[in-house]
This record gives C-alpha cells, structure tokens and sequence, in this order.
C-alpha cells in the first residue's frame, strides 16, 4: 500500500478535480469526465499503480461518476425547463447501444492504446470548443432516420472510449443542428446517464490485473466515492453559472487547457 502521506495528497488532490469537474459538468456541458479520465490517470500512476489496464480503471470510474453527476445535473435544468426530452427519448436507444459496444472494445484494449484515443479525441474536442463558431450549422434541426441511427451509437461509442459523458459531442452536435446552447447543454446531462449506466454495469465485469485498492471490476470505489461527494456539491453552481453568464471565454480557456492534457497524454504514449 502506498504511504499515508501519499495517499492524503491524493484525496485532497480527488477533492480539488471533483469539484472541478462538476462545476464543468453544469456550466459548459463538457462532463467531468474529460477532467477525470486524466486526473484519475495521473493519480493512479503516482501511487504506483500503472498496469496494462490502468486506463480502463480510469475510464469506468469516470462513467460512474458521471452517472451520479449527470442526474443531477438534469434534474437541475429541468427545473428551468431547458431540458429537451424529445430528444433524449428518440437518440437514447442508439447512444445506448452505442455505449454497450464501446465498454466491449474499451476492455478488450491495452491502456497505451486507450491513452492514443484518448489523446487523439481530446485534441479535436479542445479544437472545436477552442475555434467552432456558434453560427456554424450543418441542418435547421436533429437528424432523424438514417443519420439518427448512425449518429446516436457513434456519439455513445466514443464518449465511452473516453471515458466521458455525452456532453463533449452532444453539445457541439445539437448546436450544429440549430439547438440552442442553453438547451444543448441540459440535453447533454441527459446523454451522460444514457451513456454511463449500461458501461459501467459492463464494466463491473471486467477483470484488472493490479488495480488499484478497492475496484470492483473496473470501478475504483475510493475515487468515486471522493469525486461524487464534490460533484453532488458543486454541479448546481455550475448551472446557475450556464444559465447566468456568457461561458464562451471560459470555453476557450478550457480548450487550452484540454488541448495541452491530450498532447500531453499522447507523449506518454510515445514514450517523450
């Protein structure tokens, strides 16, 4: 076990990034998870954990999370009513099956690999929110039919790949099809339960060689318990932010910032 000293550092470090990650959640519709995937990376490898599977731990706790945060989350926009519930109900079934492939290939991956896809995602997120205009459109509504169908289990697949919620593709895809961001960012909490909950029930399957204390399957119950206590705390504030202030120069600020996490994730993977 690690020392005690090391181990208070990291719940205060846990404390810190779960408090964090649910002001995202609530204010730019990001998820904490884009946070938490690489903070729960970091932590782990401190503590000397830093097997082959270190990423799927990372990312099924994140999902977890996000599980507990997402509710919340929606349930708090809803009071505003800016949550679209057409929407969630017609894209859940394929974000869904969607999420359920993406925990089957996200466990069958070594974490160097989930590290590059990860990189890779993040690189082109923290470019969109860094450089996409907010009149750019590619239709006057949600797809329906087809593109529905090819749209709905992509956007499940690769949040889960990350190890985030819906909100990351969500928003900038509803905003692209003429959704107003405010109600963007609600429907997108949405998408994170739709997202989370059959990952993670696959997840808790999933045997880890050399996790690290207290998982069950791919679930750390120590860096869940830790970050859901924050996020619980600090989600609302996040959406009395979203619905109180322009969040486009915060955007910005956090592309930077996810850009250089993701650069600097694919540098481990290259062994710089």
């Amino acid at each position: 076990m690690p020392e005690t000293g090391l181990l208070l550092q990291m719940l205060v470090l846990l404390v810190v990034i779960g408090g964090f990650a649910g002001v995202l959640a609530g204010l730019l519709g990001v998820g904490g998870g884009i946070v938490l995937v690489p903070a729960f990376f970091y932590a782990f490898q401190t503590l000397g954990y830093d097997g082959p599977q270190l990423m799927q731990v990372c990312l099924a706790t994140s999902l977890a999370t996000i599980i507990v945060t997402s509710v919340r989350s929606v349930l708090s926009h809803n009071k505003k009513g800016a949550v679209d519930w057409d929407i969630l109900r017609t894209w859940a079934p394929g974000i869904a099956l969607g999420a359920v492939l993406g925990m089957f290939v996200a466990a069958s991956l070594r974490s160097v690999t989930l590290q590059a896809l990860f990189g890779v995602l993040g690189i082109i997120i923290g470019l969109y929110m860094g450089f996409g205009r907010a009149e750019w459109r590619l239709g006057q509504a949600m797809p329906k039919g087809v593109k529905r169908a090819v749209l709905s289990p992509a956007m499940g697949f690769l949040s889960v790949l990350m190890g985030i919620g819906g909100g990351s593709f969500g928003v900038p895809l509803m905003s692209l099809f003429n959704t107003p961001i405010h109600r963007a960012v609600a429907t997108a909490a949405g998408f994170g339960v739709i997202i989370a909950v059959p990952a993670v029930l696959g997840f808790l399957f999933v045997a880890i060689e050399g996790a690290p204390p207290y998982t069950v399957g791919a679930v750390n119950l120590a860096a869940f318990a830790v970050v859901v206590c924050m996020t619980l705390i600090t989600t609302p504030y996040g959406v009395r932010l979203a619905h109180a202030m322009d969040p486009k120069p915060l955007k910005r600020i956090f592309a930077v910032f996810l850009t250089l996490v993701a650069l600097n994730m694919l540098r481990k993977v290259m062994g710089l």
